[in-house]
């Protein structure tokens, strides 16, 4: 928090409005920097011998003016609106096109912020951080700071978890973490489950560790908890790997009741559940994670690539208790060292300053739109989606498969990957994910679409004669 204290004696306007210039006086004398916490209201109001409701009318002022915003339980903070040459840094620079076309289109991308007001936010963040650049650039403890950590926790508390620091560790991207935890549970032909259809990243995790990935059988909720009873009775699994929200690929959300059935049968068999939360900050309204319901055995970790930007690579890892801490801390050490600073500095920024909400309602708002495009062109039924992902899973008819159907799309700035990837037990569906975020424009997307839509009306034959 800035340690900030007006002088008020250097305004004749009334004090509420005083306290506004001062911010913004002080904002343009380099006294206070974009991304400072103000003290809180009624510690200014003390300090200065005021009324409390004379502060809070300065800030709302302050904050009318672009110059701050408020957010519950955290505070204050200076945003810069008024100040021109900061609000425009780096909007004169011309993107490098170099790196314009760095993309990998098999990975299911959220929509990328096109808002003005939310970039120059972003690049706010990055200006502050920026101030801090030399000592960010050395080698640090792993897991983080105190500040990233109490950032991690500030963050996973939106999914109702409240661990102890100790337990939380910032690590460089979910799948290192799931390599270290698979691991450390797991010996070369142990078995670990999983659901049939599930993230490729877990298939590839398993080869390169030489476990037994076992795909167990699934509904619309999700695994079935009989075949997961019977499961640990037969093989018994060093743990389960679940991608419990929005899942990739299939877009489905274990319901809270299946996931209490669940923990009950983890519970019974003293099996670890490894809750890959990648999507979990997503919905409004998920239904709590693993880690709330069984805290003792889950491994939760909590991506920021879905939710925040991909190019952060971290994600903040909730240890199940203090026994696995060590473990996990060297395994991690050895594979990673640590998790870039200047990557961990950015995203505890953006917490801290509220930017982190914005991208997420952002990202919310415009899965929505994309779906409601979806929904407008291709027929009811035929697809799986849910009304804020920002993938669909797409079973595919009329004689195309998927290599003909990923080929005939290939051009059409979509990403468009076989169930191959996914599928853990038995032959793989002639089904596709089709991943509607990333680069792509909304407008380009309804085009693509809209191709996508009609070659599915007919034939590979037929959409092949129209070339």
């Amino acid at each position: 928090m800035k340690d900030w204290r007006p002088d008020l004696s250097r305004s004749n306007k009334p004090r509420y409005m005083a306290i506004a210039d001062l911010i913004e006086m002080d904002l343009r004398s380099g006294r206070l920097a974009i991304g400072d916490r103000l003290p809180p209201q009624r510690e200014l109001a003390k300090h200065l011998d005021i009324d409390f409701t004379t502060v809070a009318r300065g800030y709302a002022e302050a904050q009318k003016r672009g110059l701050v915003d408020s957010h519950v339980g955290r505070g204050t903070f200076v945003t810069g609106g008024a100040d021109k040459e900061r609000r425009d840094f780096g909007s004169d620079t011309a993107p490098d096109p170099r790196r314009m076309s760095a993309i990998d289109l098999s990975m299911n991308m959220p929509p990328e912020p096109t808002d003005p007001e939310l970039i120059m936010r972003m690049r706010e963040g990055i200006s502050t951080v920026a101030s801090s650049l030399i000592p960010l650039l050395r080698y640090q403890g792993f897991g983080g700071s105190g500040m990233d950590k109490a950032a991690a926790a500030a963050w996973l508390s939106r999914r109702g978890l409240v661990p102890s620091q100790e337990r939380i560790f910032v690590t460089p991207g979910a799948h290192p973490a799931l390599l270290a935890i698979c691991g450390l549970l797991a010996k070369p032909s142990e078995t670990i489950l999983s659901e049939r259809i599930t993230y490729p990243g877990i298939r590839s995790i398993a080869a390169q560790l030489r476990i037994n990935l076992s795909g167990l059988p699934m509904d619309a909720d999700g695994i079935l908890p009989a075949a997961f009873a019977e499961a640990c009775e037969k093989l018994k699994p060093k743990g389960i790997y679940l991608n419990p929200t929005l899942q990739n690929p299939l877009t489905l959300t274990i319901p809270e009741r299946r996931r209490e059935e669940i923990c009950a049968v983890a519970r019974k068999y003293h099996v670890p559940i490894i809750e890959d939360d990648a999507y979990g900050f997503i919905p409004l309204h998920a239904p709590p994670p693993f880690a709330a319901m069984a805290p003792d055995l889950t491994w939760h970790i909590g991506g920021l690539a879905k939710c925040i930007g991909a190019g952060l690579r971290l994600a903040y890892v909730v240890a199940p208790d203090t026994k696995a801490i060590w473990p996990f801390v060297s395994a991690m050490r050895a594979n990673n060292v640590m998790a870039s600073p200047l990557n961990m500095a950015l995203a505890t920024r953006w917490i801290e300053d509220g930017t982190a909400d914005v991208m997420l309602r952002f990202i919310r708002k415009e899965a929505a739109a994309r779906q409601e495009l979806v929904a407008a062109i291709l027929p009811p039924g035929s697809y799986r989606g849910d009304p804020i992902s920002f993938n669909i899973w797409l079973p595919l008819t009329n004689g195309w498969t998927r290599s003909t159907f990923g080929s005939h799309m290939r051009a059409s700035g979509i990403g468009v990957v076989a169930s191959d990837a996914f599928t853990v037990e038995g032959q793989a569906l002639e089904a596709v994910r089709v991943c509607l975020g990333g680069p792509i424009e909304r407008e380009k997307l309804r085009g693509s679409l809209e191709f996508m839509g009609h070659a599915l009306e007919g034939s590979p034959e037929l959409a092949a004669s129209f070339f």
